[in-house]
């Protein structure tokens, strides 16, 4: 079997992460299973039609497994069509979230023989053992496919509630040392989750195939893979939990496992302003994480309120005041085009995010995903005017324009605001003098460099 990740959408300068959904599936039939297991992250390997030909001709797989991402359905469908031609008689299974959306559209996608709901590990290793026995697969929770014609959907399975049952990641079937970030203070880099699930209820946001409850592995399992990464020669984690902070306790219990076993490595977390103080900083600082990203969202409280963010501006400026003060590094994520919004709001978000003084600062144009919350309102107050993400999934095609929140300014006037409020941030004199006198080395020049030269063309 070879699990294959598409490329993914990666913010700017970023680099490229590892596929962190398929290198569990993968640990779990790896430990379960005596079928081989291979993993082609495409985002890394960046092999053309030729090479991809070649290395499926040589390894003659039986099962292919595929992550689906919304956004990169485009890719994704002429992936399969690729694999089914050079491979008539594999079977071809996907995951990922737009399945747990879209499970009968994406069925109708030739050459796509099952779904898998979910999290992935407990029904992708049921159905690679009783592939071929329909019967037996009706009685399986977390599969569609297809019988006879007739789409059979068998139901979610429940989620996982003991997380430290999953083995750690296959990064080794990976090549791990390849992957790296423009931002990392070392590379190579990786990626870890601790958690699933966010319990949060903005409405910009879902996770439809991890949940809305909060599940947490343990501060020794989390500490059990930190060392084994460690043990890889990887030199930075990017730790890809919705939130890491929500249980303060727990992220006590991980910093302090980490001091004691001496683990010297650098990690990178997702926090929310209203779940950090300074005496919690300080620990996580103690314990080797150097930098953390907050969805700000917005300069303005009435905005904050209308996305259920559960956050206020004066929360934002503390958590960031903290942030700093220990050393760690800050980076504010902002939307322009929220409900309600208006052109002062904008300009009070731009204004925020320089008070704020985060080492980055990214802005992005909200955008009302499929099964968010505010998709649906769109869609109910007809700013929407039509269900364009189903569509979508019916008919996938690479004109496709995603939608935008247009109450008070249509797309381009968006895009031109989101212009300007990168120009105005990170073209300031003293932002750059200050990233200058923070460069490490001179490959760090250069890749601060390239970044600004992109900077510089928006």
């Amino acid at each position: 079997m070879i699990t294959t990740n598409i490329p993914e959408v990666v913010e700017e300068g970023k680099g490229v992460i590892p596929p962190l959904g398929i290198l569990y599936v993968a640990a779990y039939l790896k430990k379960n299973t005596q079928h081989q297991i291979k993993i082609l992250d495409l985002q890394l390997e960046d092999k053309n039609e030729d090479e991809l030909r070649e290395y499926l001709l040589e390894e003659k797989p039986d099962i292919i497994g595929i992550t689906a991402i919304t956004f990169m359905m485009i890719d994704t469908i002429k992936l399969i069509k690729l694999i089914s031609k050079i491979l008539p008689d594999v079977k071809i299974i996907l995951g990922g979230p737009h399945v747990n959306i879209y499970p009968q559209e994406t069925l109708e996608i030739p050459g796509v023989d099952f779904i898998v709901l979910g999290e992935g590990e407990l029904p992708a290793l049921d159905l690679i053992n009783h592939i071929n026995d329909k019967e037996k697969l009706k009685t399986i929770k977390g599969l569609v496919f297809k019988d006879n014609g007739q789409i059979i959907n068998t139901g979610p399975r429940e989620l996982l509630q003991d997380l430290d049952q999953l083995p750690h990641p296959a990064r080794e079937l990976t090549n791990y040392k390849k992957y790296y970030s423009t931002i990392s203070t070392a590379n190579p880099t990786t990626s870890m989750f601790t958690s699933r699930g966010c319990p949060y209820k903005c409405i910009f946001c879902d996770r439809p195939h991890l949940g809305k409850h909060f599940r947490a592995r343990s501060a020794s399992n989390v500490v059990d893979e930190i060392e084994k990464i460690k043990n890889l020669g990887i030199k930075e984690i990017f730790i890809y939990d919705d939130t890491f902070t929500i249980d303060r306790q727990r992220v006590i219990d991980i910093c302090n496992e980490i001091l004691k076993r001496g683990i010297k490595i650098n990690w990178d977390v997702r926090a929310r302003v209203n779940t950090v103080d300074e005496e919690l900083l300080k620990l996580m600082r103690k314990a080797g994480c150097t930098r953390i990203h907050y969805g700000v969202e917005s300069g303005v409280d009435r905005i904050l309120k209308n996305l259920r963010k559960g956050i206020t501006v004066e929360m934002a400026k503390k958590a960031f005041q903290a942030t700093k003060k220990t050393g760690i590094e800050a980076a504010a994520y902002f939307m322009i085009g929220c409900p309600g919004e208006k052109l002062e709001d904008i300009k009070q978000s731009i204004k925020l995010a320089k008070e704020l003084k985060p080492d980055y600062v990214h802005f992005s144009v909200l955008t009302p995903f499929p099964a968010t919350e505010i998709y649906f309102i769109g869609l109910q107050n007809g700013l929407i005017k039509k269900d364009v993400w189903r569509e979508f999934a019916k008919y996938p095609n690479e004109n496709f324009t995603p939608p935008a929140w247009e109450e008070n300014f249509n797309r381009q006037e968006l895009i031109n605001l989101l212009k300007k409020a990168y120009r105005l941030f990170y073209l300031r004199p003293s932002y750059i003098f200050n990233r200058l006198t923070k460069l490490r080395s001179f490959d760090d020049f250069l890749n601060k460099a390239r970044i600004g030269l992109k900077m510089l063309k928006i």
